[in-house]
């Protein structure tokens, strides 16, 4: 039996297709998430999906950068574009939601891919989010908030 998917799950599916439905069209982007978001009853629900793809598109050269860093040698258009914005929607994560945890963005990119993509993409999807992770992490700039959101364990004053 096919595991249920979580309501966030679900919302970071229709988040991808909002965005490749954007990226065939390159314009109606209010109509797509108006149409592809309109079973979506609770407003919290709506604005997590509405504010990962405004994160993706906001910051897509940004994103995109941080992935040519990762891909040496192999051209941003050769990488499936549905590969492509799982790794933009795992980057923008990471980065611009504070109160999600990193592993389980990567881990959610990766659950996506399995029934979205190649069965390739999620091992390629790990690598390079892993990758910006560790970086993040190395250089401070790791901006998450909350118990359990960081890696590192806190000496307890005794």
């Amino acid at each position: 039996m096919p595991e249920k998917k979580t309501i966030r799950r679900i919302l970071r599916e229709k988040s991808l297709q909002v965005l490749y439905a954007y990226e065939m069209n390159g314009e109606g982007l209010q109509y797509l998430i108006d149409g592809i978001l309109s079973d979506i009853s609770s407003k919290k629900d709506r604005e997590f999906s509405e504010k990962i793809v405004n994160a993706v598109i906001a910051h897509r050269n940004d994103l995109d950068s941080r992935i040519a860093e990762r891909v040496n040698n192999w051209e941003m258009d050769r990488i499936a574009l549905i590969d492509r914005l799982l790794l933009r929607i795992g980057i923008a994560e990471i980065f611009f939601f504070p109160d999600i945890p990193p592993k389980v963005s990567i881990n959610e990119v990766i659950e996506i891919a399995k029934d979205y993509s190649t069965s390739n993409s999620g091992k390629f999807i790990n690598g390079i989010l892993d990758a910006i992770l560790t970086d993040l992490k190395k250089s401070g700039k790791l901006n998450k908030t909350g118990r359990g959101l960081i890696d590192q364990t806190i000496a307890k004053n005794s």
